[in-house]
């Protein structure tokens, strides 16, 4: 576009008016000039009123400008948030909706246009019609949430699950701020994991099935070996019978790992929680048969205690077990010979949480692959050297123990200097989840 074509279109903008207001205005002072005034005035007004028009043509032009770009850049911005695959929703400090995008419309089953510029109070959450928008903007109305995030850190990730209409969703939630950094409001986006979450719980049932039509002939064959280990047996019949006792063993280890973590999957571990003293509870766990494999491994175990005598919690013993003699035996089994594990409990200072630490002279882990550590089916280079075999399961196992108890659960490592895994669980059983829900990765 040439310079003339751009100053036409800028010429026909609204706010070009001024310019249009002023020259009426102009050639009537200048003609009043013509007939009043000695000539040389009547060119001094001219030339006075030619650079007034000068300068504020240029000035509208340039204001047009900036609102025509501003204008364009407006239109691109609400193009690609219409069509954008997940729900956006923008909101002000009064909860008044400004954007409510199509696949909001889709997600929601509600149309923009009776919901965009309406105050959005609690109160219109029991519409039916409103029921899921209302418990996605007031997340304390929801049946079913778990946050993602830290509480009080933008953004925040939470996720619903709503039975009656069979949702899954996750929405991420953040502030919108003025330069000065000012709160103008909020914008949540949704994201629609319902065919997502079904696609993984089809899987997970595969793998459940398969996983039970796999133990019971395994439990049938660990019965032999373990009965032919009790008979007097020639020393090379006894060494394969022990290897098939190991293996068979390895093997029925993995098959209930993965039952575990289907039943994690679909919400239906199922915990058993009451009060526990976390103290002689971890105690009592380390003097149990992990003692002797620490003993057999040439690694030294040690506990240290607190100053309190006691420290209650609200816990299922038996999947704390799990947790705990999961991150016990792993320091033990990647440990060097004559190394040692420390496992700590303390209560902390400034929050309503008891930290259990396990810390081991070990291999280590790589920075890469600290991030992936939790995640199912995951096993570091250095682990696959010490022991081939593995699930990769037991973390994950463990990360989904801690989070059903409300607590969280890391590791600060680094190779060959060792590892330090530390959980946290809550002493304020109102910090517990009140219900177990489905976790999918």
């Amino acid at each position: 576009m040439n310079l003339f074509k751009k100053i036409g279109l800028y010429m026909r903008l609204p706010e070009m008016r001024l310019f249009w207001y002023f020259s009426p205005f102009a050639l009537a002072v200048i003609l009043i000039d013509v007939i009043y005034l000695p000539a040389i005035w009547v060119w001094v007004s001219v030339a006075i009123f030619l650079v007034l028009a000068i300068i504020i043509l240029m000035s509208n032009i340039r204001l047009a400008k900036l609102n025509l770009e501003i204008k364009l850049e407006r239109n691109e911005t609400k193009g690609i948030i219409s069509n954008l695959f997940d729900g956006i929703i923008a909101y002000d400090q009064n909860f008044k909706i400004l954007i409510f995008n199509r696949a909001a419309e889709q997600i929601l089953n509600i149309p923009a246009n009776t919901i965009l510029g309406q105050y959005f109070s609690p109160d219109k959450a029991k519409d039916r019609n409103f029921s899921v928008l209302g418990q996605i903007l007031y997340p304390s109305l929801a049946a079913v949430v778990v946050r993602r995030s830290e509480l009080g850190v933008y953004p925040q990730v939470s996720d619903f699950t709503f039975n009656q209409s069979k949702l899954n969703l996750r929405v991420t939630t953040d502030r919108i701020m003025d330069p000065s950094g000012n709160l103008l409001g909020f914008v949540k986006i949704i994201r629609n994991r319902t065919r997502e979450l079904e696609i993984l719980r089809s899987k997970s049932e595969f793998i459940e099935v398969a996983a039970h039509q796999l133990r019971t002939p395994l439990t049938a064959i660990n019965w032999i070996f373990e009965s032919l280990s009790k008979e007097k047996l020639e020393g090379s019949q006894m060494e394969m019978v022990n290897m098939g006792v190991s293996t068979i063993a390895g093997i029925l280890k993995t098959v209930n790992d993965l039952l575990d973590v289907t039943q994690i999957e679909e919400g239906k571990f199922g915990y058993n929680f009451q009060n526990l003293d976390i103290i002689s509870f971890v105690g009592q766990l380390l003097s149990s048969e992990i003692m002797a494999f620490a003993k057999e491994s040439k690694v030294s175990l040690f506990f240290k205690k607190p100053e309190e005598e006691s420290i209650d919690i609200f816990g299922d013993p038996q999947k704390l077990s799990i947790a705990i003699l999961n991150l016990v035996s792993n320091a033990i089994q990647y440990n060097i010979e004559n190394g040692e594990v420390t496992v700590e409990v303390k209560k902390l200072q400034d929050k309503p949480f008891v930290q259990i630490s396990v810390k081991d002279t070990g291999a280590g882990i790589s920075e890469e692959d600290v991030s992936k550590i939790f995640t199912k089916f995951f096993r570091s280079d250095e682990a696959k050297k010490i022991s081939p075999n593995g699930s990769g399961l037991g973390l994950y196992i463990t990360k989904n123990i801690i989070k059903r108890h409300g607590g969280d659960i890391w590791v600060e490592s680094q190779l060959t200097r060792g590892s330090t895994f530390y959980l946290t669980i809550p002493t304020d059983q109102t910090l517990v989840p009140q219900v177990e829900v489905a976790e999918m990765e």
